[in-house]
């Protein structure tokens, strides 16, 4: 099957159903008002200075004196196209200056005027250079599929840690989800995840991780298997609702399948054994507030040292796939190579070459 590249994606014209919305940041009604008569000023002001300044060159029906109201005069009437012709150029300078300056100026003027109406005739190529820039900007992008309380959840988490919202794109088959996610400031494509072209119009064959939280098992298969199609090495992370389902989803692709319904009740179950502990997972697993899940490189000063002897709370160690404890006698001592899953406080400043953990392009452990 051959799969459309991102150039023709670009230039070939996108059914409302696959449209892909950018965040809109638009000012109130009063401020639109405001500016633009502030620009309309700004041209009558300049106008009016172009005229008084060759004033020598026009002449006045009334008088052979051009005085500075009758510069604000010719003005409002050349820019309103209204012309009485009771003042007009006769000299070489004045003419030119007509036809050079004055003359766009009142195309600008009345630019400013229609503006709303141009504007409206405007949006869909302006649309389309900000969607050019934007498919061209984007690059290493984590796209989302699924804007429901997982996906939402898993969106901020990232944000916390320091993703860009402009590095995120929304995939979502509602359009009104889609519409909420821009409010919020993403990028978003309207349309079926399951659909390579779809996702194609995410740049998915450009991500850099995909997060699927759709609300059904066998729609999370089937979007992890397109999007493991159109990108042979990102990082992709899947929810599934139901346990047995998650081994499916690993063949399809997915480096990590995070089971729902199993970790909600695990949770429940602990924190019923103990409330603390519950509250500390839950606080591990929130981003910024108390305690955070740091991944991060080993600096140059603890190579050779022990997993006790480092400044940070040492979880695990990440060597190569193998994932060991921190009490593995394996895991010490350290090696340049290493990647530590590590608890600081959410407060402290992480090490240069910290990554949140679960954010970063790492392959997933397969051995303990």
């Amino acid at each position: 099957m051959k799969l459309p590249t991102s150039d023709a994606a670009a230039h070939t014209p996108e059914p409302p159903a696959h449209r892909v919305r950018l965040p809109r940041y638009t000012a109130g009604p009063l401020r639109q008002v405001a500016r633009r008569l502030l620009l309309a000023l700004l041209v009558m002001t300049a106008t009016v200075a172009l005229v008084y300044t060759d004033r020598t060159g026009y002449h006045d029906n009334a008088d052979d004196e051009i005085s500075f109201l009758d510069a604000v005069y010719y003005t409002t009437v050349t820019l309103s196209t209204t012309g009485y012709g009771d003042i007009v150029p006769y000299s070489d300078s004045a003419r030119l200056t007509n036809a050079l300056l004055v003359t766009p100026l009142r195309v600008l003027f009345l630019i400013i005027l229609v503006g709303t109406t141009l504007e409206v005739l405007a949006e869909r190529t302006r649309d389309q250079y900000r969607l050019t820039r934007w498919r061209s900007a984007l690059r290493d992008h984590t796209v989302v599929v699924g804007f429901g309380t997982k996906g939402r959840s898993a969106v901020q988490t990232l944000c916390a840690t320091g993703l860009s919202k402009k590095q995120v794109v929304v995939v979502d088959a509602d359009h009104k989800v889609i519409e909420a996610a821009n409010a919020e400031g993403f990028a978003g494509v309207v349309g079926d995840a399951t659909r390579s072209d779809v996702l194609v119009r995410a740049e998915a064959q450009r991500a850099r991780q995909f997060v699927v939280a759709t609300q059904r098992d066998d729609t999370a298969v089937l979007v992890t298997l397109t999007a493991r199609q159109l990108n042979r090495g990102a990082n992709i992370v899947a929810a599934v609702r139901e346990e047995e389902n998650a081994p499916l989803l690993r063949q399809s692709g997915a480096d990590a399948v995070i089971t729902s319904s199993s970790a909600a009740g695990r949770l429940l179950g602990m924190s019923v054994q103990s409330p603390s502990a519950g509250a500390v997972i839950e606080d591990l697993i929130q981003q910024g507030s108390g305690l955070d899940l740091v991944e991060r490189t080993v600096v140059k000063s603890e190579v050779g040292r022990s997993v006790r002897e480092t400044d940070d709370l040492v979880v695990s160690v990440l060597r190569g796939h193998r994932l060991l404890p921190y009490d593995h006698p394996d895991a010490s001592p350290l090696q340049a190579t290493d990647r530590l899953i590590t608890i600081i406080r959410a407060s402290a400043t992480p090490t240069p070459a910290a990554t949140p953990h679960g954010t970063g392009s790492i392959p997933p452990p397969h051995a303990s």
